[in-house]
């Protein structure tokens, strides 16, 4: 049987201007993949509320699970909340129990839970929350569309409260092998050898260091076994 899919929705204008760098995506990836879960397609959109839903169902609908990150903040800019409470046709308001969370969190420190901050209590109708043990703060799940912030700390902690509760698969397992030669003179035994071994997923990455070229070739699949044939044919075929 086949993993489960997953895509990822990166929200934020600050994203698509270059001023934040995404270490979410990076992240998740690497957590999925040892679910077993596929990290198919990520998707980077602005703060713009039609794309934001026109992505969420596009998404959403092509995969088993989707993983938001950005825009669920207390600033009249985080409307993800909203969006996906658009997007699912539900409605959307401050629900006690995150409000609850909330004043607590902000009773310890001394600080009031204002109007502003009470936005991060506005949960859809029908989701269930997502832990943050950060900031408080909590994300969402709504259908298969798993809502959380873009803080990398808060994702973090986020993705590890979901990924429990989710049904994953075979984890993948890669093995790489270093060839001192170019792209061009491996690609034909290279496709020969990815025709072979059709089942895993083969892929080359070339680099350049001290004048000479090179490639890191990397197999991928979720069969250990198969994966050790496939490097001992590869290494007969490219001997370092």
């Amino acid at each position: 049987m086949p993993n489960p899919t997953a895509a990822m929705l990166v929200i934020g204008d600050e994203i698509l201007s270059g001023r934040t760098r995404d270490a979410n995506m990076h992240y998740l990836a690497g957590q999925l993949t040892e679910a077993g879960i596929d990290l198919k397609e990520v998707r980077v959109v602005s703060d713009d509320a039609d794309a934001i839903i026109a992505a969420t169902k596009a998404l959403s609908a092509a995969y088993a699970h989707v993983f938001t990150s950005g825009g669920i903040g207390p600033t009249h800019d985080d409307i993800t909340a909203d969006c996906i409470a658009a997007a699912f046709e539900t409605q959307i308001d401050v629900r006690d129990d995150a409000r609850a969370i909330l004043q607590a969190h902000y009773d310890r420190s001394g600080q009031e839970l204002n109007a502003s901050r009470l936005r991060m209590a506005r949960i859809p109708d029908g989701a269930t929350l997502i832990d943050n043990p950060v900031s408080a703060a909590p994300g969402f799940t709504l259908g298969n569309v798993h809502v959380m912030a873009g803080v990398p700390s808060v994702f973090q902690a986020m993705v590890a409260s979901v990924l429990p509760t989710l049904t994953g698969g075979t984890p993948l397992v890669s093995r790489s092998l270093r060839v001192m030669r170019g792209e061009g003179d491996i690609a034909g035994p290279l496709g020969t050898f990815a025709s072979d071994y059709s089942d895993l997923s083969v892929g080359s990455y070339p680099f350049q260091k001290d004048g000479i070229y090179g490639a890191n070739v990397v197999v991928r699949g979720t069969d250990a076994a198969r994966l050790d044939a496939a490097m001992a044919k590869l290494s007969e075929i490219f001997p370092t």
